[in-house]
């Protein structure tokens, strides 16, 4: 061995390295023993209080002593808290678990242990070709199987729901919506987001716009009826016209270029002059910092086709071809940004 050679049982550093590796290497252990606890229930069972492994199993119609090892491998990293007797209760992460809870997780951790689980092991497949794994896997597009399947739909649009209470009350606590006339909600779904801000925009009125078997669910509550408009389209075609402000939330990453392109085209037309757009998406950079949003780029590329999370330069890029001067980026608590533009 050379005198630069260094051994990695000699290196302090290497010794640090390898534990820091595993947690990583094995991240997927984690998330494997959360998803069956949140598919068994095991929170919803602690809600009133601690319980004891056997009446757990009883309930739960599991094996003791793996039911044992798997709230034990939990309450080693926080989820679930060991007492004495092998008995268990809850914790704040394990509570975020609970069906009932506000902002329940529960159905995120069964959809990523279960459709996205069996997705993700095809990554090296995607990354090699550019093609979405989530075809080769399931034989047709993700939103075509949500809708032959009913069950993982239900669970699809709980996580969605889920994703959107957290980021929703961050968007309305970051900007103010108290300045527009009329706001229009492009792709908003059941019109959740359009509640919270009229919530906090008293003199504002909206329009909720999405397909129209979708906006037909719309869940608006009573108070709010009178402010608000339903209008069935595809944003591919056209969107409503007449709004002053325009927002997207959590739509452009699911298009290429091509078609994110489209969609903001065909607001600019519908936009009068100085018109406001507000997208709501995760802005990644290469800054070597951790952040969510570069993972969801690469569940992205595995489940759609051509969807992505994109950069600030490559949205100013997008608004800029689209005829909107990206005139501000606004974080939020939640990991999304708010990016402000004007009609040009």
């Amino acid at each position: 061995m050379s005198a630069t050679t260094v051994s990695p049982c000699q290196d302090n550093t290497d010794v640090q390295v390898f534990p820091a590796m595993m947690q990583m290497i094995t991240g997927y252990w984690v998330s494997g023993c959360i998803y069956t606890a949140a598919k068994l229930g095991v929170a919803d069972l602690l809600e009133n209080g601690p319980l004891g492994i056997e009446e757990l199993s009883r309930q739960l119609s599991a094996h003791p002593d793996s039911l044992y090892r798997l709230l034990r491998a939990l309450s080693g990293v926080g989820v679930f808290k060991e007492l004495e007797g092998k008995r268990f209760e809850q914790t704040q992460f394990s509570n975020a678990l609970r069906t009932s809870a506000p902002g329940s997780i529960r159905s995120v951790a069964i959809m990523m242990g279960e459709e996205h689980y069996k997705v993700w092991g095809h990554l090296l497949q995607s990354v090699k070709t550019g093609d979405r794994a989530f075809e080769a896997v399931y034989g047709m597009p993700v939103f075509e199987y949500f809708q032959k399947n009913p069950e993982s739909s239900e669970i699809f649009n709980g996580a969605m729901t889920s994703f959107a209470s957290n980021m929703h009350s961050a968007v309305v606590g970051a900007y103010d919506f108290s300045g527009f006339k009329k706001i229009v909600d492009v792709g908003g779904g059941h019109g959740r987001l359009l509640s919270v801000i009229l919530e906090h925009a008293p003199t504002l009125s909206a329009v909720l716009f999405d397909l129209p078997h979708v906006v037909q669910g719309a869940a608006i509550p009573e108070r709010l009826q009178s402010r608000f408009e339903l209008a069935g389209g595809d944003f591919f075609q056209a969107v409503y016209a007449g709004g002053d402000a325009y927002i997207l939330s959590t739509v452009i990453h699911d298009w290429d270029d091509e078609h994110a392109l489209k969609i903001l085209k065909n607001i600019h037309a519908a936009m009068p002059e100085n018109g406001t757009l507000l997208v709501v998406e995760n802005v990644v950079e290469g800054d070597n910092q951790p952040g969510l949003g570069k993972l969801l780029d690469i569940n992205m590329l595995l489940m759609t086709e051509g969807g992505r999370e994109r950069s600030s330069e490559e949205y100013k890029a997008l608004y800029r071809a689209a005829g909107f001067e990206l005139t501000r980026i606004i974080p939020t608590p939640s990991g999304v940004s708010i990016l402000e533009g004007r009609k040009r």
